[in-house]
């Protein structure tokens, strides 16, 4: 029975004496077509019970992705988006409907029960519409483009839902954000009667979108002579920090999101140039993300953002992509400051993804919702009397409720508390005359319990697709967590996530896969895919000085210059030349929560560059530097183009080259990564394999290290510290 034992008869609907006779029959025979007509069977059954128990199904009922499937069964005729459905809106002379949001958007959630459920909206919807739902993190070129629109036709920034109106031909004519119903029926109503009475006008929008496309992604196009090393990094500088809150850290004012690039850039840009005021800025926000609601307390991992401007109340989901960027800046911090904080947190947010964001494949998971049972936020947060049940030491539930500033009205609303750290180790140490050992113990232990309790409540909603980009994110973020805290969980998780995308995701040809689900690979990949497994796969070789991974960074990026470039300004198309061609072909520039995929491309250029003896690879990121030169130092916001500024850094000085080689190489890269040292680069092994800056430097019976910059090397030594003391 061992070759089908992965068949689930009891969830097959024929009785059960049938699945007895299956059993004896695949027993006794090799009858492989009685097998092959019962599964037929069971798919029929269970697909007619589950048209029995939902109203409505659409076409969305065979998509993959967990928020399009959240919305298979309105009655929205919701079509994905397609070259099928692009082409029944023409046939039909309609306007498209793009509603573009993700599994974890609680305001999603919220316009979808509204609207999306209701039948009247629905039966307007369909009859003068092509409604599309749209997957923003599966497909984020589509996204951007109606997420332009949104920005050009507002004057401001938009969010998700994203709500978008288009001609037949995809071309979009206006967009918002989340309608309440009664609104949302006004404007249907409203395009209802344009695109009767008046259809020239709506081509005109669509005509004045266009043009305004081209405004948005215009850049310099670098002259030969473009130098990058006449920037007043100084003044940018000043200009950055003045835009971040000193009291409570982060941007100024609320709500308060995790740009974790701003902070990275801060800190290298504050050791690098004993900027203290630079780096007390990192430190601050990182103390008051530590220690506020956004930060799960009992679990570990941090929620989307706060709704205020203390860290405090968080927008309830959690996102792989922050907590793998969030993984690096605590890591660095660490290393900085060895304060542990900082490794504690560290520790928790890589336990949170082992323990439940982990796909039995090595793959990492995309977010938990925001919502459980209907409600944001109810399995985290805490009523005063569950607490006081749950902690019986009188003492314990003491310290407890002080430090997180539990009370019977609830510190948030509804008589609710949200674990937020109200007093220091410092202040319940002298309040209750114990050290703060003491203290720290008693409430790991309350939070231990309390763990035990929540685990038991309905949990939020998984959004289980597995995306390239987010899992690099991870990886890079827990490779950074091993080399900071030595925790070797950190790199287990990585090792297996590296191994789970070179297996799945990386074709021999360079070409990546975007999505992975339910055991399959899809979606042509974007370049953010490719930038950032480059980024992961250079961390992993000094994590391993395994050759090997260069290589495969080198064949990636490979692939994505000859499908992505816009050889005029040596920057990259965020889709590539094989994919079906959208509204327009846009660049991603400006630096988010996530940095630009040009901008990491342009570092991995440089760093691969430098690795790989590749000089025109740093010629290109030199011309990629100069293109936004304008956009980063003439502007008025320069936190968002953080990366661009690292990536100003290490141009304007390049990073040292620190070749470890002998048969303890690896063990003093482990010990080189446990400090802070953004300007340097590692590379070697136990022997000097094929890098070009290895040549010639392996002495018999030895492990040397030499500290090289521009291809110039100091004379080498055999100890970390000393070393370290030639690069600062």
């Amino acid at each position: 029975m061992d070759a089908i034992s992965f068949i689930d008869l009891d969830h097959c609907h024929f009785p059960s004496i049938l699945r007895l006779q299956f059993h004896v029959i695949m027993l006794r025979s090799n009858l492989f077509f009685i097998l092959f007509a019962l599964l037929l069977s069971c798919q029929s059954s269970s697909q007619k019970q589950s048209e029995m128990e939902h109203k409505y199904t659409n076409a969305l009922v065979n998509e993959s992705s967990p928020y399009l499937l959240q919305h298979a069964h309105n009655p929205v005729d919701w079509h994905a988006w397609n070259d099928k459905t692009l082409s029944k809106a023409k046939d039909e002379n309609k306007l498209i409907i793009i509603s573009v949001g993700y599994s974890a958007c609680h305001w999603c959630h919220v316009m979808e029960h509204e609207s999306f459920e209701d039948s009247t909206v629905a039966a307007l919807m369909n009859e003068h519409f092509v409604p599309i739902k749209v997957d923003r993190e599966e497909r984020p070129d589509i996204d951007d483009v109606y997420m332009t629109a949104c920005q050009l036709t507002s004057g401001r920034g938009c969010g998700w839902p994203l709500n978008a109106f288009a001609l037949s031909d995809g071309r979009p004519i206006w967009a918002g954000t989340y309608f309440p119903k009664d609104q949302w029926m006004k404007i249907l109503n409203q395009f209802i009667q344009l695109k009767l009475t008046s259809p020239s006008q709506l081509r005109e929008y669509a005509d004045n979108l266009e043009e305004g496309y081209r405004s948005v992604d215009a850049v310099e196009i670098p002259l030969e002579n473009t130098s990058i090393e006449d920037v007043d990094m100084t003044a940018t500088m000043a200009m950055f920090k003045n835009q971040i809150d000193a009291k409570y850290g982060g941007r100024k004012g609320a709500p308060k999101f995790p740009m974790p690039n701003n902070y990275e850039t801060l800190l290298k840009y504050g050791h690098l140039n004993g900027d203290k005021s630079a780096l007390n800025l990192v430190y601050t926000t990182l103390n008051n993300m530590s220690s506020g609601g956004i930060f799960d307390a009992i679990a570990g991992g941090f929620a989307r953002y706060s709704t205020d401007a203390i860290w405090k109340v968080p927008h309830f989901e959690k996102m792989l992509y922050d907590n793998g960027q969030l993984l690096d800046i605590y890591s660095y911090a660490f290393k900085k400051t060895k304060d542990p904080t900082y490794k504690k947190t560290i520790d928790k947010t890589v336990n949170w993804i082992k323990q439940e964001m982990i796909d039995e494949s090595g793959g990492i998971y995309s977010a938990l919702d925001a919502d459980s049972e209907g409600e944001e936020g109810k399995f985290y947060v805490w009523k005063h009397d569950e607490i006081s049940n749950a902690i019986s030491d009188e003492t314990a539930r003491s310290i407890f409720v002080d430090r997180f500033e539990i009370t019977k009205s609830g510190n948030w609303e509804h008589d609710k508390n949200i674990l937020h750290v109200k007093m220091t180790l410092d202040q319940l140490a002298k309040k209750y005359d114990m050290t703060e050992k003491e203290i720290e113990k008693s409430i790991d232990e309350s939070l231990q319990v309390l763990k035990v309790i929540r685990d038991k409540r309905v949990r939020p909603g998984l959004d289980d697709k597995i995306l390239t980009s987010w899992n690099a994110l991870a990886s890079h973020g827990l490779i950074e967590a091993y080399f900071s805290t030595g925790n070797n969980t950190a790199f287990q998780l990585a090792a297996d996530n590296m191994a789970f995308l070179l297996k799945h995701q990386v074709q021999k040809n360079g070409q990546l896969w975007r999505n992975y689900k339910n055991g399959k690979s899809t979606i042509n990949a974007f370049l953010d895919d490719y930038a950032l497994l480059v980024r992961a796969l250079i961390k992993y070789y000094e994590a391993t000085l395994d050759e090997k991974y260069l290589f495969d960074a080198d064949r990636i990026l490979s692939f994505a210059e000859t499908h992505f470039s816009d050889d005029t300004t040596g920057l990259f198309y965020y889709t590539s030349d094989l994919d079906p061609p959208l509204v327009t072909r846009k660049r991603e520039l400006a630096d988010n929560v996530i940095p630009s995929s040009n901008s990491i491309m342009a570092r991995n250029l440089l760093h691969l560059g430098l690795y790989l003896y590749k000089p025109a690879y740093i010629k290109r990121a030199e011309k990629m530097a100069a293109s936004m030169k304008s956009a980063i130092f003439e502007g008025q916001q320069p936190s968002f183009y953080s990366n661009w500024l690292q990536l100003y850094m290490d141009l304007i000085e390049h990073p040292y080259e620190v070749a470890i080689v002998g048969d303890k190489s690896l063990d003093m890269v482990v010990d080189w990564k446990a400090s802070y040292l953004p300007n340097a680069m590692i590379l070697g092994g136990k022997k000097e394999g094929n890098l070009q800056l290895l040549k010639d430097k392996l002495q018999a019976g030895a492990t040397m290290i030499y500290v090289c910059r521009n291809k110039v090397c100091k004379f080498p030594v055999e100890e970390v510290s000393a070393a370290m003391e030639l690069v600062q």
